[in-house]
């Protein structure tokens, strides 16, 4: 379908008709966060009516652990000045929702901030959270001078990055532009190669620099290791992505075209875990994991709670509540369990933490 069809590509056209390509970038950026016309601004994309389902829409359970983690990490934290909780990208407060069951089980103190763009998506959220009186931002750039604990579940896979590809010359910064018709969207290369780039590797390998994860993760551990906390990032990646493309988009449950329909699709790139820890080590932080979502949830007590759900459950119940279980920590390579990664970032101080490998 051409890209006319939808309101964006006007002002994609516009753009680069002005300008000349975009990086991939500014593509995600536009496409995913356009005021008017992005992605995440004009929908609620989450559930089985939207175009996918995260594991906190799977089942509660994913939420209540994360919640009991989040609670025993909080109860880590040195006494004094009180902590914030902090969720980035909260999709409808699903995971906030069920997480905050468990804290307040456990009595810990904090203040809860959650980091969300789309207008539409902090109004749910306002309206499942309203008991916790959440404070928004737009970035995490507002957040209070505090210590925090940071929880992204799906938050990462979706920022904006640059992508390169290796020619004859180097490797040349891949490029969103018009086709010679003007009616859609193409690929293109820049002409000249970044000269900062000498990786080795073969012609047409393609090189994701995920520059827009590495400034929020930088900007978080500075302020992690000056006041306190962790971090905890949920993904689909790897901690040793090498060469490839793994820009993808999703609508309506299925892959599609990422430059067919620009503003009505998801847009994501495997995250790239090792870089991020990288970055996080630069900055003075202790680094744990990454472990698989699988053997994180496992740790945490996916099994028990899961048996003790099911104890009094009707039988249909039951068999739904053991097969998103099996959907958590599916050990397939493209499963869940396998697929999904688990990294913390924290203050290193605040030693080792519950269900992850210790720092090196």
């Amino acid at each position: 379908m051409a890209a006319e069809a939808t309101p964006l590509f006007a002002v994609l056209a516009r753009e680069i008709r002005a300008d000349g390509p975009i990086g991939l970038d500014r593509y995600m950026a536009l496409c995913l966060g356009h005021p008017q016309h992005g992605y995440y601004v004009t929908r609620d994309p989450f559930g089985r009516g939207g175009d996918f389902v995260t594991a906190p829409e799977i089942s509660q359970m994913f939420g209540e652990l994360i919640g009991a983690w989040a609670a025993a990490v909080l109860s880590m934290m040195p006494p004094g000045e009180r902590p914030c909780l902090v969720e980035l990208g909260p999709g409808r407060g699903t995971l906030m929702a069920d997480a905050l069951r468990a804290i307040r089980a456990a009595g810990a103190g904090f203040d809860l901030h959650l980091v969300e763009t789309s207008p539409s998506l902090r109004r749910i959220q306002a309206e499942r959270l309203t008991d916790a009186a959440p404070t928004f931002h737009d970035s995490v750039a507002s957040l209070p001078d505090a210590p925090l604990l940071v929880i992204a579940n799906e938050f990462f896979d979706a920022l904006p990055a640059r992508q390169f590809v290796r020619t004859g010359h180097g490797w040349c910064e891949r490029r969103v532009g018009l086709t010679a018709e003007g009616d859609a969207l193409a690929f293109g290369l820049d002409p000249e190669p970044d000269p900062r780039l000498t990786a080795e590797a073969p012609e047409g390998a393609v090189l994701t620099l995920p520059s827009q994860g590495l400034t929020v993760l930088r900007d978080l551990g500075r302020r992690l290791v000056a006041k306190g906390g962790a971090l905890l990032v949920i993904d689909y990646g790897g901690d040793r992505l090498g060469f490839g493309d793994t820009f993808q988009a999703v609508a309506g449950h299925r892959y599609a075209d990422p430059l067919s329909r620009p503003g009505e699709a998801d847009l994501t790139l495997h995250v790239d875990f090792g870089a991020l820890a990288r970055a996080a080590v630069a900055e003075g932080m202790a680094v744990h994991g990454p472990a698989t979502q699988r053997d994180f949830l496992l740790s945490l007590g996916l099994a028990a709670r899961a048996e003790r759900l099911k104890a009094r459950a009707t039988p249909d119940q039951a068999r739904a509540i053991e097969a998103a279980a099996l959907r958590l920590t599916d050990p397939d390579p493209r499963g869940m369990g396998a697929l999904f990664k688990v990294l913390c970032t924290s203050h290193p101080a605040l030693g080792p933490l519950p269900a992850l490998p210790p720092p090196p």
